[in-house]
């Protein structure tokens, strides 16, 4: 070996190291940058600590493009660094330091002739080491030195000699290591010291912006918003994004390219097979190549593909190598996307036949340990539909099909099973899919061939696993729905029998992790008894639905049951009640961004029936549409019977009486008749006669269903009355039962035929009473179809300054008798408000007539939203509205603004 003393006293710059071969310059230079390099100020500013702190580590993946950064941050003006390139030769501490010492010198840092140089390649005197920390501490401004893969540099007494020197120079020297992997130096010491700067892997990632720069750069134009999709398969990584912007020059279309190319086919995968995979052991290649098949991994799931027990060490130095290993946190990791990719096309092309090997033992092990999603997804990658199907109905997930996050994944992934499969579960699931789309004869075929399977079969198999007992409850479920679907309530409620009983069977733990299924099943009880007429027994039901928790499992039947609760006041006559569950309704599914059309549409329906009544027939017939346009509803006698009444009521207040005929004729096909929906029937029939003068008529359809039904008798009272009949239609609403459910929509019909008969009698007093009393019930529910249906008697009592005052604001009364001015006793000044209004309330009217939102008048009054919307509230109470604008004119009538 040749060199110089390490003493170091009269000697000269050495042109050799150790080992007598010439220095390579080129370890000295500083990287050159391409043109089409992208200088990321974020980066450079962080970089700038470097100055104030002894230690700097850029670490990240390979191509992350740490070195880059730091070759142009230390190539800035008045800067001089001494850039060494480590490679693996210098494991030896002589040629590394050699190397080191030369690179100072070569950057023009004059060292002192005494610190010498090693002269042996396998060792240095600590004495050296020393001499040029104390060289070092002695300067004015500190010396940069920048070690470029230091993760080549696996010595530990190397990395000991180091921190020796950082730490023994003290204010002389800035040391920034550019490493894969974290350096053996105590960074923790550094880092409690606030004496280190750190730009790791996430840092260096391209956000979304900074591609878009990097791709025009490259001569490729591409928005940011298609840049983040981009972004997001590369997870940032700066040489998969400048190798993809490469390839993408030469395509014809590169937007598409970079949205749709296969990175086992572009030179992504080159660098990363090269760069990374064939620097691991053979067992990490095997390791890496398995765990391909995974979205995401710990060392047991590992462990489980590789039929080996060394994962746990093996990802661990992955991710501490920055080997594309990211660390999920609680010992999951995933491959970065990219990787991921190339691994999986490699595993394919070196193991042909493995892979539905791999994705069985995965499957398993994911069921055991409670996985169900993955699981399922493993199990029918292996096409083990057998697996899968079991795992969905023993788990007892089956409610998942119909709502819940994954509803629409679950029926695309057994959209693949085929008619090959068999098994109770399979079958299970083919009922499930069938019914789901409301196809009974299917649905039925495939739940009896299941039946027929689980025949026989004992409940439990005595371990904790659910054995058939979960197949039978799931039975019970889709038996339910079956029933929903027909209008059977005898089936419905032995469906829920049998399930109370199966729900002993079955281990609790389950039940708990599946609120779905009960919520489901009394969905559908309750469905099936609002049909059946049953009100009170669905109301029970359906209510339990509603208040019931867990989130997006059960957001689809808590929608459905509020939308059954809105009917229910519907029929009932509460329109207001029926509106607040309806919209209440909506929110349910929007909350956890489910699809809106995953259910029946019933609260559209309840809502543009309640907006016929209000006479807002626009909006009656967007909802409609918008019911109609539903992509998967639930077509069940309900929902059925209420499309028919609501759109038959529109047309009939449109005045267009034979279509309204035509709709009300339509039958609804069910295994028992629905009174209410036979009742309103009739009664949409019974008023389209009346329209026509067929008064006869119309008494006579409403003669046999109006029993018990107070909206009925009403509606046959109607008739009676057109007919000359005064007596009878009085004898009728005298028999509405005292203190029954009925609501404004009922009760306003009823005074208002009392009036109309009073005043055919003279009894214009009467009359009077009595039309003011249904304009104070309907004027909080803005009920205003019983008026526009009462016919030319109730105008001349409604162009009178009493009942004018009650109707202003909200029933629009047309233009004065005759078309002629308003009488001069008439001319009043605008109804004053019931309550005056606070002055917050007027600052809050102020802003509504300024067109700002609820956010903005909180902040512009220095309140918060929630009392905004109190006051609103007040507001709208006190003017009698419900909308905005509404309250906006009222209070301009009233002089408020």
């Amino acid at each position: 070996m040749t060199g110089l003393d390490e003493r170091g006293p009269g000697s000269t710059v050495p042109r050799a190291d150790p080992q007598g071969d010439p220095f390579l310059r080129t370890r000295f230079a500083l990287p050159t940058r391409p043109a089409t390099y992208l200088r990321r100020e974020r980066l450079v500013k962080h970089l700038d600590q470097a100055l104030l702190t002894p230690l700097t580590m850029v670490s990240g993946a390979a191509g992350a493009g740490k070195t880059l950064l730091v070759a142009d941050w230390a190539a800035g003006p008045d800067r001089s660094v001494a850039w060494l390139t480590t490679e693996p030769a210098d494991q030896a501490c002589g040629m590394f330091w050699a190397y080191l010492l030369q690179a100072l010198r070569a950057s023009g840092v004059p060292l002192s002739a005494e610190v010498g140089f090693p002269a042996d390649a396998s060792r240095v005197d600590r004495a050296l080491l020393a001499r040029l920390a104390a060289d070092l501490c002695a300067r004015d401004r500190p010396v940069i030195v920048v070690l470029d893969e230091f993760d080549r540099v696996t010595d530990p007494e190397i990395a000991e000699q180091l921190e020796f020197v950082l730490h023994h120079a003290g204010r002389g020297m800035r040391l920034i290591l550019v490493t894969r992997t974290e350096p053996l130096l105590p960074l923790h010491r550094y880092r409690a010291a606030g004496e280190m700067t750190e730009i790791r892997n996430a840092e260096l990632a391209f956000t979304p912006e900074e591609a878009a720069v990097l791709l025009e750069l490259h001569g490729l134009r591409l928005p940011v918003h298609a840049a983040c999709g981009l972004v997001e398969r590369t997870r940032g990584w700066a040489a998969g994004l400048r190798l993809c912007a490469l390839a993408a020059q030469d395509s014809p279309d590169p937007e598409t390219y970079l949205k749709e190319f296969e990175a086992d086919r572009t030179a992504v995968a080159d660098f990363l097979l090269a760069e990374v995979l064939k620097r691991q052991s053979p067992e990490t290649q095997d390791l890496l190549l398995r765990v391909s098949v995974l979205d995401r991994f710990c060392p047991d799931l590992a462990n489980a593909l590789t039929e080996r027990t060394d994962a746990e060490s093996a990802l661990a130095a992955l991710h501490r190598e920055n080997a594309f290993v990211e660390d999920l946190g609680h010992t999951w990791y995933r491959l970065h996307p990219l990787f991921g990719e190339i691994l999986h096309a490699h595993l394919r092309v070196r193991c042909p036949g493995l892979e539905p090997d791999l994705h069985r033992r995965a499957a398993a092990w994911l069921r055991r340990s409670g996985s169900l999603a993955e699981s399922l997804g493993h199990g029918a990658a292996a096409y083990d539909w057998e697996f899968t199907a079991a795992a969905l109905v023993d788990d007892l997930a089956i409610g998942q099909l119909f709502t819940g996050l994954s509803s629409d994944d679950l029926a695309e992934l057994f959209s693949r099973m085929g008619p090959g499969t068999t098994g109770a579960a399979a079958d299970l699931v083919r009922a499930a899919r069938e019914l789901s789309r409301c196809d009974l004869d299917r649905g039925l075929s495939h739940l009896r061939q299941a039946e027929r399977s689980l025949a026989g079969e004992p409940l439990s198999t005595g371990d904790d696993s659910p054995g058939p007992a979960a197949a039978r409850l799931s039975c019970a479920l889709l038996e339910a729905l079956a029933a929903r679907l027909t209008g059977s309530p005898g089936r419905a409620e032995r469906a829920a029998e049998a399930a109370e009983r199966l729900q002993e069977e079955v281990p609790a733990h389950l039940l708990d992790a599946h609120p779905e299924l009960t919520a489901l099943l009394l969905t559908h009880l309750g469905a099936t008894w609002l049909w059946a007429g049953r009100l009170e027994d669905a109301r029970g039901a359906l209510t339990t639905v509603a208040g019931c928790s867990g989130g997006a499992s059960t957001a689809l039947p808590r929608e459905e049951s509020l939308a059954h609760l809105a009917l229910i006041d519907y029929l009932n006559g509460w329109l207001g009640r029926a509106e607040r569950k309806a919209r209440a309704a909506l929110t349910k599914t929007e909350r956890f961004s489910l699809p809106q059309a995953s259910g029946s549409g019933i609260e559209l329906l309840v809502l543009a029936a309640v907006a016929v009544d209000r006479n807002e027939l626009g909006q009656a017939r967007e909802l409609l549409d918008a019911a109609a346009d539903a992509r998967r509803v639930m077509r069940d006698p309900v929902r059925e019977a209420g499309r028919a009444i609501a759109t038959a009521r529109l047309h009939l207040a449109r005045g267009d009486t034979r279509a309204a005929l035509e709709t009300a004729r339509a039958t609804v096909a069910a295994d028992v008749v629905s009174p209410w929906a036979e009742g309103h029937m009739a009664l949409v029939a019974s008023a389209a006669h009346l329209a026509e003068g067929r008064p006869e008529t119309a008494a006579e359809l409403l003669g046999a269903v109006s029993e018990g039904q107070p909206a009925c008798v009403v509606g046959a009272a109607r008739a009676q009355l057109a007919a000359g009949k005064s007596a009878a239609a009085i004898d009728l609403l005298d028999g509405l039962r005292p203190g029954c459910r009925t609501g404004p929509a009922v009760t306003v019909r009823a005074s208002l035929l009392r009036a109309q008969a009073a005043d055919a009698a003279g009894d214009f007093a009467t009359s009077r009473r009595l039309v003011a009393q249904a304009l104070h019930e309907a004027r909080r529910e803005r009920l205003r179809r019983p008026f526009l249906e009462a016919g030319p008697w109730i105008r001349p009592l409604l162009d009178t300054v009493p009942l004018r005052r009650l109707a202003e604001g909200w029933l629009p009364l047309g233009p004065p008798p005759h078309g002629g001015p308003p009488r001069h006793d008439e001319e009043q000044p605008p109804v004053p408000v019931v309550e005056e209004l606070s002055g917050r309330e007027r600052d809050v009217v102020e802003r509504l007539a300024q067109m700002m939102s609820t956010e903005q008048i909180a902040a512009d009054l220095f309140v918060s939203v929630n009392t905004v919307k109190t006051h609103l509230k007040s507001v709208y109470r006190k003017l009698a509205v419900s909308r905005r604008h509404d309250a906006v004119r009222r209070a301009r009538e009233l002089g408020l603004l």
